[in-house]
């Protein structure tokens, strides 16, 4: 196995026992993380998504598949299986994901899936229906930007 795939198939081991800070090790100092929740997160930014994420999962699964990469590139499927909110609505997104490596570690790594899907899981009849609008999209970031920066605030 290349040690990029190996780095890879870390990076999701230790979010599946919610080790954010194993996680961040994976990160280069300058990563670059995108998805269509958050949006771009540089640096540091990027670790407290995953540890913001990790810290709040009380039942999360992690699944990681098709993991290959070489000395410039990788990609990985996963699957993250949990409940989500208050209603405590189960979520299983389904994640494409691509990365860029510099010095041993991952320095660019982009999630893609369907935002209206996860709308319809995560938000119920209303994010099935609306998911998919402009409107709802800006909420969903609005909010989960929201929720990072409180987390930062209070480390």
């Amino acid at each position: 196995m290349h040690p990029h795939a190996a780095l890879i198939q870390r990076f999701y081991e230790r979010f599946g026992a919610r080790d954010a800070e194993g996680m961040a090790a994976c990160y280069h100092p300058d990563v670059v993380f995108r998805d269509p929740v958050f949006g771009e997160l540089r640096g540091p930014l990027a670790a407290d998504m995953w540890r913001m994420l990790a810290g709040r999962a009380k039942d999360l699964s992690i699944q990681a598949s098709g993991v290959q990469a070489d000395d410039e590139r990788g990609s990985a499927r996963w699957v993250a299986t949990y409940s989500f909110g208050k209603a405590g609505r189960p979520v299983r997104n389904v994640i494409d994901a691509r990365f860029l490596f510099r010095d041993g570690l991952i320095v660019r790594h982009e999630d893609s899936f369907s935002l209206w899907r996860w709308a319809g899981m995560a938000l119920g009849p209303a994010g099935l229906l609306f998911g998919w609008a402009p409107p709802v999209r800006r909420r969903i970031r609005r909010e989960a930007r929201r929720g990072l920066d409180e987390f930062v605030a209070r480390r």
